[in-house]
């Protein structure tokens, strides 16, 4: 049974306009609906190829700054984010959240920014901006992510070093198994590799579900570490 809190997500391409960008995303061509019903959902996928898009617009129709931080956050640095989330209807569970945040690593300075901002006597700020950008992006992510909650989480990898990204693996497991739900775009092999966690791809022409040893993000890595000089020699051959 889903016991997740957004359980599907619904698409109705009427109302994206006829001329939107949106409708020229190859994966998104035919994308009707999609089922969100494991505790850790990963998506995965080249460059440009819609998934932080997508996971912005989720965000967006779940009530999240698009600029990231929790539902509280209401600022605006620039407003870049795209008609998706118009088109969109979130199929919701029975358990409602008890906390959630949107993490961007993109726009993270202006989240760490605006939590400066809303520091007071009692919510004292974390001073973010007084530690290295991956000890803060990392302290942020600690700070925030809890039991029975609900975080999406646009590239966390991208400040991370291997070891912190393992320190975040154990996080999001953890809260996972404490009934938080994720939904997480990243390139990160380390990440994807979290057992038990779904993985839709955004490659090939269509959104679809794939292995772990599947995506590229694991089939470039195991490739370069295993055959490393051979394929710099190919390369870097002039």
């Amino acid at each position: 049974m889903n016991q997740q809190f957004i359980q599907s997500v619904l698409f109705d391409w009427e109302k994206v306009g006829r001329g939107s960008y949106l409708r020229e995303i190859e994966a998104f061509q035919g994308l009707e609906r999609l089922e969100l019903d494991h505790p850790i959902t990963f998506f995965v996928g080249e460059n440009g190829s819609g998934k932080s898009t997508l996971l912005e617009a989720i965000a967006v129709a779940h009530g999240f700054n698009p600029e990231g931080g929790s539902k509280n956050y209401r600022f605006s640095t620039r407003d870049s984010h795209s008609e998706l989330w118009k088109a969109l209807r979130l199929v919701k569970g029975h358990r409602r959240e008890k906390w959630g945040y949107f993490l961007r690593a993109e726009s993270f300075y202006n989240v760490a920014t605006q939590e400066e901002s809303y520091a007071d006597a009692l919510h004292p700020s974390a001073g973010y901006h007084e530690k290295s950008h991956g000890e803060s992006f990392l302290a942020l992510a600690q700070n925030n992510l809890r039991a029975n909650g609900l975080y999406l989480l646009d590239e966390p990898e991208a400040a991370l070093s291997p070891q912190r990204q393992l320190s975040l693996l154990v996080q999001i497991d953890r809260c996972a198994k404490d009934g938080a739900q994720f939904l997480i775009v990243t390139h990160s092999p380390i990440l994807l590799g979290i057992p038990g966690a779904a993985i839709y791809c955004f490659d090939q022409g269509k959104v679809h579900p794939c292995a772990y040893e599947e995506t590229e993000s694991y089939r470039v890595t195991e490739l370069f570490i295993n055959n490393r000089q051979a394929l710099l020699n190919r390369l870097l051959k002039e």
